[in-house]
Order: C-alpha cells, then sequence, then structure tokens
C-alpha cells in the first residue's frame, strides 16, 4: 500500500484530497495544525479504508517540522498543501502581531523544510506536490505576501525538480476554490459570487473535489511525464483577459466519476495512433449516457511551418461542429521548431494564444480546451493516464492550457 503525507488535511481542498486519497487506496499521515479538524476528518474517513495517520504540527515551527521526520513511516508520496491567506492589507504592511512573518513561514519556508525533514523517509521515484495558487501567477492586491509567497513556491518547486530529478516534483496552482472559507465570505455578504465567476471562463466556482482530483493524480506514478511543471487549474481565468464579464455556465459538470467517451482524430505518426486507438477502445464498453466525450485531435503534429493556427483551427471547428456542452478537445501540438524564418516564427505562439481564447469563449457551455506539446521522442503509454485524468470529467475545471509532458526530463 502506498503511503501519502498530506499537510494540512483538515479542511478545504486538504480535506478532500484526503478523502479522495483513502478511496484511492493510499494510507494516509495527516497533519493540521487543528487537533480538532483532524478529529473531525477522521470521523469521516471511509469504512474500507486503512485508518489514517494524523499528526498535529504547526508547520510555522521549524523545530516541530523537523520533529515529523522522526514521527512519520516510509512515504511514497509528500503534499505540501497547507498554506495561509491574509486579507485587507497592503504588502508593506507591518502588523504588530507577526501576520506577514507565519505566511512566509507557512507558504514558502515549511515546504522546504518538510521536504528536506522527509527527504530520509520518500522512496525511490518519491512524488512532491506543492500546491501553489493562481495569485503565484498575477498579483492579486490587498492580500499582503500572498502573492509573493505563492510565487516563490512556483520557482522552488522548479529548483527541487531540476536538484532531484530521481524524485516527481509538482506544482498545482488552484483557481477560485468553494472552501469552507469562500463560503463564509459569500454568507457573510463579503464576496460576490457572481463577480467571482464572471471573471472565470468555466463559469463556475471549482468544489474541493476539482481539485482533490489533480492532487489524487500528481501524487501518483503516473505523473512522472509532468516532473517539474506547474498545473493550473483556474478554470481558466489565468488565460483570460478582457474587460467584459464572462457568463454563468449553463451546464451543470458531470459527476467526477461520470466515464471517459475517447475519440481520437487525425492522428497519423504509428506509434501515437495505435497506442491511442488501443487507448480508446479500452474505454468503449464503459461508455453510457452519463459519459464525458472527449476528443484528441493530432492534425497539428503534421502541419508543416507556419500553418499550425491554421491546424488547431480547423480542429477546433470540428470539435465545436459536433459538441454542444460538456465535452473537452485535447490537441496534440509539435514542440516548437528551434529555427524558423522570422516570417513563421509567430504560427506556434498564435495557435497557443487561440487555445486561450477558445477556452474562455466555450467555458460557459461546459467545454474545454488543452493541448499536449510532445517533445522528440516521448513515448505515448506514458502519457496515457495523463491524457486520461486531463480529457475526463475529473479535470472539468482545467481549461486553456498547454501542457508538456516529458519537458522536466528532456531539460536537464
Amino acid at each position: 500500500m502506498a503511503t501519502v503525507l498530506l499537510t494540512g488535511a483538515g479542511g478545504g481542498i486538504g480535506r478532500a484530497a484526503a478523502l479522495g486519497l483513502a478511496r484511492a487506496g493510499w494510507h494516509c499521515v495527516l497533519v493540521d495544525a487543528d487537533a480538532q479538524a483532524l478529529q473531525r476528518l477522521e470521523a469521516l474517513w471511509p469504512a474500507e479504508a486503512e485508518r489514517p495517520l494524523g499528526l498535529v504540527a504547526d508547520l510555522t515551527d521549524a523545530a516541530r517540522i523537523e520533529r515529523l521526520g522522526q514521527e512519520i513511516p516510509p512515504l511514497d508520496a509528500l503534499i505540501n498543501n497547507a498554506g495561509l491567506s491574509a486579507g485587507g492589507t497592503e504588502a508593506t504592511s507591518a502588523p504588530d502581531d507577526g501576520t506577514a512573518a507565519r505566511l512566509l513561514a507557512l507558504n514558502l519556508s515549511a515546504p522546504a523544510r518538510m521536504v528536506q525533514a522527509c527527504a530520509p523517509r520518500l522512496r525511490p521515484g518519491a512524488r512532491v506536490v506543492n500546491v501553489a495558487s493562481g495569485a503565484g501567477l498575477r498579483a492579486i492586491p490587498w492580500r499582503g505576501l500572498y502573492s509573493p509567497s505563492k510565487a516563490g513556491l512556483i520557482a522552488q518547486g522548479r529548483a527541487l525538480a531540476q536538484a532531484r530529478p530521481d524524485w516527481t516534483v509538482t506544482t498545482l496552482a488552484p483557481g477560485f476554490v468553494r472552501t469552507e472559507l469562500v463560503q463564509r465570505l459569500i454568507d457573510g455578504g463579503r464576496l460576490n459570487p457572481a463577480q467571482a465567476v464572471s471573471k472565470i471562463p468555466m463559469g463556475r466556482m471549482a468544489e474541493p473535489e476539482d481539485m482533490a482530483e489533480a492532487l489524487c493524480f500528481l501524487a501518483g506514478a503516473d505523473a512522472r511525464v509532468l516532473t517539474g511543471q506547474l498545473l493550473v487549474l483556474d478554470g481558466g481565468s489565468s488565460i483570460c483577459g478582457g474587460s467584459q464579464p464572462l457568463p454563468p455556465c449553463a451546464h451543470a459538470p458531470l459527476p467526477l466519476e461520470a466515464p471517459l467517451q475517447p475519440h481520437c482524430e487525425a492522428v497519423r505518426e504509428a506509434q501515437w495512433q495505435a497506442a491511442l486507438d488501443e487507448w480508446a477502445r479500452s474505454h468503449a464498453d464503459r461508455a453510457g449516457i452519463q459519459s464525458y466525450p472527449a476528443v484528441i485531435d493530432g492534425r497539428a503534429l503534421d502541419a508543416p511551418p507556419g500553418a499550425q493556427l491554421d491546424a488547431v483551427l480547423d480542429a477546433a471547428r470540428r470539435f465545436r461542429a459536433r459538441h454542444a456542452a460538456l465535452a473537452s478537445l485535447t490537441l496534440l501540438l509539435p514542440r516548437p521548431a528551434a529555427r524558423l524564418p522570422w516570417e513563421l516564427a509567430g504560427d506556434a505562439e498564435a495557435a497557443r494564444m487561440l487555445v486561450a481564447t477558445l477556452a474562455a469563449e466555450w467555458g460557459a457551455h461546459g467545454l474545454r480546451i488543452n493541448a499536449l506539446e510532445l517533445q522528440p521522442g516521448l513515448a505515448p503509454d506514458g502519457c496515457l493516464p495523463l491524457l486520461g485524468y486531463m480529457a475526463g470529467a475529473r479535470a472539468q475545471f482545467l481549461t486553456g492550457q498547454v501542457l508538456r509532458p516529458g519537458a522536466g526530463a528532456a531539460e536537464r
């Protein structure tokens, strides 16, 4: 049985992730500063799952983190989820209660200290997942040092992946998630949900379970193709600009467990064609009324230099003509050519911006678009689990992203 340590397990994303990991068969080591929150979580524990090991720890205390390293069993995965936000303060403010120092200690220093403390307990091939935030990609004002701390955590994850190529290191950047804290802000009139949703192409907030599904994937061995990378799970808000509010989604998302119904188009490279055809057939017997349709389109792989934008536009038009709502399109893109005539140099970037534009335009219909940029020589088998996650119902808040499987290994 694989073992995972999860910090910040007592509520919100952490609690949903803990329950998801338990249902998936993990033995869980749960860490939180709130002993009562851990007790409430253990009361919800699935009957069929192995009982967790709960450890109370304030992760702003470096000495307590060091002792944690002596209290834990061997680990297959470490998820640094604990974090602290701040509201209503300027970045340069210095409150007497030490809030800024505590925020930096928990959001930026604690993940590094946890890795150092747990390193002797991490098994070969272990996975380390840091939970950052969309606030690390774009500045959120009047949140104290929250955005700087999360930007630092994203960079820290990239550096750790380079320093420890024997591990799989990834970072999750959630967007707006309807946690208990967010719900209290809504109930108290301090947050207008319609205004928040108007900035999200998918037209809804995420639920903690959306993030839990991502963490379950990233904690597993199948995440190897994403080492050193950032998974932005924000409903497309980070790739969407414009001054017009976006409409709410007209369709409730399908259940996360809805079976995948994949269909592959225009994939002509022999190895990928054979693997994807077999993969699609393996899902055919599970398809049903509540299936989640997903198209994998490879026509851009065969596009000559300067024609990738046209290929992506063709794939998008075909997809949109066949799917009105609640489906995904995943494009297979080639790695950008190292040397091109300058006249053609903008084509690939234009194609990627089209992915972002369509994500913003399609979100209200529950339609998603993402892309995989394939590295030379990348075998398809390692990517199929990633495709199964990102194209399916478990990733219904993932849109507008271009992921680069295998890029971390290729760049070392």
